[in-house]
């Protein structure tokens, strides 16, 4: 019985062995990322990012160029494409799958609820809380981008008023207009016009990452502007006044929408305990007075 127990103890001693050294061969193998030109990691994704990344480069070959393409697709209009790669965003949905899986699992089987179906249900939500996020930061860009695009208007009609092309109007305006997604975005299109691309080619490309109603308007103003040698700085004073309009009408729709929104709190926190507040000390005097 003692042999048997030393022949088993060894045998799982050496598979651990074993299974380490895999594992230190598989991390090993992993290439080291330079994040030099990469925007800054936030504080959850830097702990797992070396989970992400053993993920996405040995479960690469194993992703669906559609899949990849429409990842890649989704990383660029919402500008997180200089975070993560697509790749790197799939095996981050599969850390995040098996982990909700795993968690779930564990406190529903200790709370007594488990049943076999909660798995597959906890790793799809897993799954797809990384695009929900995904979702949100698409719409705080569009925001970012409809609140500042008036600003730089601004300045591209007073710096091609002045004299400038659009070329230099674009240089002052990333120079003197609010740092944020836009302004990352005109440098953008300033380093494609620096690379050789033409103007129409550029912002074409600019149109293309941003897939916005507002900037697909004033890409086409302009390009249509150059095309039929009108003044470029009457197109852009006109696209800066519209957009100023819509973002007053912005303003005044959530103005308008606030008070809808205030229905369902007001019925549910502040009116019951209004009512308790109120009724206390009537209920008291009946009680007093032997009436309840």
């Amino acid at each position: 019985m003692l042999a048997i127990s030393l022949i088993a103890g060894a045998g799982i001693t050496l598979a651990c062995f074993l299974l380490l050294r895999s594992l230190r061969h598989l991390t090993d193998a992993v290439p080291n990322e330079d994040r030099a030109w990469l925007d800054p990691l936030p504080a959850l994704l830097r702990l797992i990012w070396p989970f992400v990344n053993f993920v996405a480069h040995h479960s690469a070959p194993h992703f669906s160029a559609a899949l990849v393409e429409r990842t890649e697709t989704q990383l660029r209009l919402t500008s997180l494409s200089f975070l993560m790669n697509a790749r790197q965003f799939i095996a981050m949905s599969l850390i995040s799958a098996c982990a909700t899986a795993l968690g779930g699992s564990l406190l529903t089987a200790a709370a007594g609820v488990f049943c076999w179906w909660m798995p597959a249900l906890f790793a799809a939500l897993g799954y797809g809380y990384p695009r929900l996020w995904t979702r949100e930061v698409r719409r705080r860009h569009i925001a970012k981008i409809q609140r500042h695009l008036p600003i730089y208007l601004d300045f591209l009609t007073l710096a091609v008023e002045a004299g400038l092309n659009i070329n230099g109007a674009l240089q002052k305006a990333v120079e003197k207009g609010p740092d944020g997604a836009l302004r990352r975005e005109f440098e953008h299109v300033l380093r494609d016009l620096k690379s050789g691309l033409s103007r129409t080619d550029a912002l074409r490309r600019f149109d293309e990452r941003q897939r916005i109603k507002e900037v697909s308007n004033l890409v086409g103003a302009i390009v249509q502007a150059e095309r039929m040698g009108s003044g470029l700085a009457k197109t852009l004073r006109f696209q800066s006044e519209q957009r100023r309009a819509e973002r007053f009408q912005r303003a005044e729709k959530k103005a308008m929408e606030a008070p809808v929104k205030l229905v369902f709190p007001l019925l549910v926190f502040i009116f019951p305990v209004t009512f308790i507040v109120l009724a206390f000390p009537i209920a008291m005097k009946f009680i007093q007075e032997g009436l309840l």
